[in-house]
């Protein structure tokens, strides 16, 4: 379709033509998932070798930017928590080294 097609076409035809292409999308990506499938377990079946598929739902990683919630908070500024990941932030490092322990300021 060139340009010139979609310019004359209305919103809600675009509309349409964009869910109809991304169910197309969708499907072509399904069957073509479901070859791959069949096609890995035809090769392990052809070594005598069982294959256990894991379905992993939804999109991107399993840790899927999750906010992590706040185990400490700044005693001198309550807005200041950390999660207790990553490098500790300066005042958590300037209270321990002043020999504090953080389980001090859990939340």
């Amino acid at each position: 379709m060139s340009v010139s097609e979609l310019e004359s076409k209305s919103e809600a035809e675009l509309t349409r033509l964009i869910q109809n292409a991304n169910q197309e999308l969708q499907a072509r990506i399904s069957e073509k998932r479901k070859d791959v499938i069949r096609q890995i377990r035809a090769l392990a079946d052809s070594i005598n070798v069982t294959v256990e598929l894991i379905e992993i739902s939804g999109k991107g990683s399993i840790a899927s930017n999750s906010k992590v919630a706040a185990k400490y908070r700044n005693p001198a500024n309550a807005a200041q928590t950390w999660t207790g990941r990553g490098v500790a932030p300066k005042w958590m490092q300037a209270l321990l080294e002043a020999g504090r322990d953080k389980a001090e300021f859990a939340i």
